[in-house]
């Protein structure tokens, strides 16, 4: 391949080693049993020792590579002299052999913005389910989600000892998806996926409203779509503004690489622009089909109380 690659697969490769580091990172913290938990905003918005030493590698490790991309992540923590050993400085040669897209081949660095989770799902974390806990690294141009890095820590380790644990997933919108096997829900069955830990009654109301043959209610959003990509459930519905930016960036890359769609709760796409609120105010509902037939079923009630931004 003549010439080195685009920034922006440079960029995906390095996050893709990134998110392995910062996955093996929220596995030794927990094996170490010294999870060190502090509240944010109350008991459902914990932070961990895993999220902030995850963090400090994830931002360090991409920033001291691509200076100029600007990068966001969901823990607010002092600026501090980040330890050696949390920087990766490895990148995927199978995303380098790839050929980038030609509409993202120019991109340059202060043009991307990176959108971080480094744990999500931390309060599963902490009560031990692990299945559901993410690292989350999505990658936006000119306001559109446009690659995502899923690190999964704990995949498989209900299978005991001699199991490889982890693995990770990426995809790039005009390349597809890999790392997991893409499957659908069989036939007509709607299986929707919401929140385990954040509901109220809009939540339950706007998933009634979509006649659901099944609920799962698990925890990250991360977690959710991989749910959607695997065939375990058709749409994720969460009539709530708890959601962020860092939370769908890396996932709704990744679904929408598949033929997928996340939006908020009108139908509307989200921006990833550096300037917009945090805040995913209008809900998220995301599908890997028939995204009309839900967009259709979200009741009056919802629509209202969730003004899209």
């Amino acid at each position: 391949m003549p010439g080195s690659p685009a920034v922006v697969m440079r960029l995906v490769a390095s996050a893709y080693a990134v998110a392995e580091k910062a996955g093996t990172i929220v596995r030794k913290v927990l094996h170490s049993g010294e999870l060190g938990i502090v509240e944010k905003t109350g008991a459902n918005d914990l932070q961990t020792l895993a999220d902030r030493l995850a963090q400090q590698s994830i931002c360090a490790s991409l920033s001291k590579r691509f200076p100029k991309i600007t990068i966001i992540g969901e823990e607010d923590l002092p600026s501090e002299v980040i330890q050696e050993d949390l920087i990766e400085t490895g990148q995927s040669e199978e995303i380098l052999q790839r050929s980038c897209p030609p509409e993202y081949s120019q991109l340059k660095e202060e043009e991307i913005v990176v959108w971080v989770d480094p744990l999500d799902g931390t309060k599963e974390y902490t009560e031990g389910l692990l299945d559901n806990v993410t690292v989350l690294i999505g990658i936006a141009y000119g306001g559109k989600a446009i690659a995502g890095v899923i690190n999964q820590p704990f995949y498989n380790y209900q299978l005991g000892a001699g199991t490889q644990l982890g693995r990770t997933m990426w995809g790039m919108l005009g390349l597809g998806a890999f790392g997991f096997q893409l499957q659908e829900v069989p036939g007509d069955r709607r299986i929707v996926t919401t929140t385990r830990s954040h509901s109220n009654k809009l939540v339950t109301d706007c998933v009634d409203a979509m006649e659901p043959h099944e609920v799962v209610r698990v925890g990250g959003a991360g977690n959710k779509i991989i749910q959607l990509v695997e065939g375990k459930a058709s749409a994720y519905v969460f009539a709530s503004p708890g959601c962020k930016k860092w939370d769908t960036c890396a996932p709704e890359a990744i679904l929408h690489a598949v033929g997928g769609k996340l939006t908020d709760m009108h139908g509307n796409a989200y921006r990833y622009d550096a300037s917009v609120k945090h805040m995913n105010s209008a809900g998220v509902l995301a599908t890997l089909r028939n995204h009309k037939y839900y967009v259709s079923r979200v009741p009056q009630s919802v629509l209202q109380a969730l003004k899209s931004d």
